[in-house]
């Protein structure tokens, strides 16, 4: 990231320990992954190769991943598959509930695929598993990860505010100079706009996103990055390595060490973010429901200090 905090030694590309993780084992992982099969339901801890899917679904914590596994974009960093998506799946919805509730989740992390083929690119999806949740499990917390409803967000991100979601998360993965190669069927400023249209719509929606690391940005550029988020009313940042799933997708240009997170944490914090996860392993959806409860917490605490 061309900063001297951030300096890495020349056997860089070799995967460090503090990138290495335990491979899945255990009943809990096992069950989890026989209701997701049985419900019939993806997760982007499968088809992302999320590296943290022993710990989370030995917990029983899973983020469902709806309309399809196939996605209509083919972004540089991503492991989901690209093509033409199969038709919605109507019980989709009923099955993200039931899973819910057979996990016992106090708190739920749904994310999707783009789908540009769907006239409201997936929005009354997002809604309908939404509603489902409320009326099944009332008392799980949601949160939304959702794709940048490219052409047609502004309908699509009212209808899913209105829903009442607890946490709203989109990702801006990248600066903007590596859009081009890293998330060619996006654009950034667009991006910065849904997450700001978001918080226009809703002052009591948590607005979260996330950040790529070691793909060649440098320690400015996040910065402003920051800066940029922090102007749409972003209130939770999360910045993790990025992994090469597969030898096609893009290279690591670096692995960033403990300490540089570290460093991106605390000039985050003094952006004004209300929470900072920063950390190799950080993904959007790791320890959502305990940092849901901590945002809760110190949102109640600025409360408390501006009376």
């Amino acid at each position: 990231m061309n900063d001297p905090v951030l300096t890495l030694p020349s056997n860089a590309m070799r995967k460090p320990d503090w990138i290495r993780v335990r491979a899945p084992t255990g009943q809990a992982h096992a069950e989890t992954r026989a209701l997701m099969r049985r419900l019939k339901l993806n997760t982007v801890c499968e088809e992302a190769a999320c590296p943290n899917i022993g710990e989370c679904w030995s917990q029983k914590h899973a983020t469902v991943m709806i309309l399809g596994d196939t996605c209509t974009r083919a972004c540089a960093f991503c492991n989901v598959k690209t093509g033409m998506p199969n038709i919605v799946d109507a019980a989709e919805p009923a099955h993200v509930a039931e899973a819910a509730a057979v996990l016992g989740l106090e708190h739920i992390v749904i994310t999707s695929v783009d789908r540009d083929d769907l006239p409201d690119g997936g929005a009354s999806q997002f809604v309908k598993v939404i509603q489902e949740l409320r009326r099944t499990t009332p008392n799980t917390t949601i949160e939304i990860l959702t794709p940048d409803f490219r052409n047609k967000m502004d309908r699509a991100v009212e209808m899913i505010v209105e829903a009442g979601p607890d946490v709203y998360n989109h990702n801006l993965e990248t600066v903007p100079r590596l859009y081009p190669t890293i998330r060619p069927g996006a654009r950034y400023y667009h991006s910065l706009r849904l997450l700001d249209k978001v918080k226009g719509l809703s002052s009591t929606v948590f607005t979260k996103s996330g950040l790529m690391v070691g793909l060649g940005e440098t320690a400015q550029e996040l910065h402003q990055v920051f800066d940029d988020m922090r102007s749409a009313g972003v209130d939770f940042l999360t910045v993790g390595q990025y992994l090469q799933p597969t030898p096609r997708h893009a290279k690591v240009i670096e692995y960033v060490p403990p300490a540089a997170f570290q460093a991106l944490s605390a000039v985050a914090r003094s952006k004004g973010f209300l929470l900072v996860a920063a950390s190799p392993l950080t993904r959007s959806s790791y320890h959502a429901g305990r940092d849901f409860a901590e945002m809760q917490a110190r949102r109640r605490l600025q409360a408390a200090n501006t009376r």
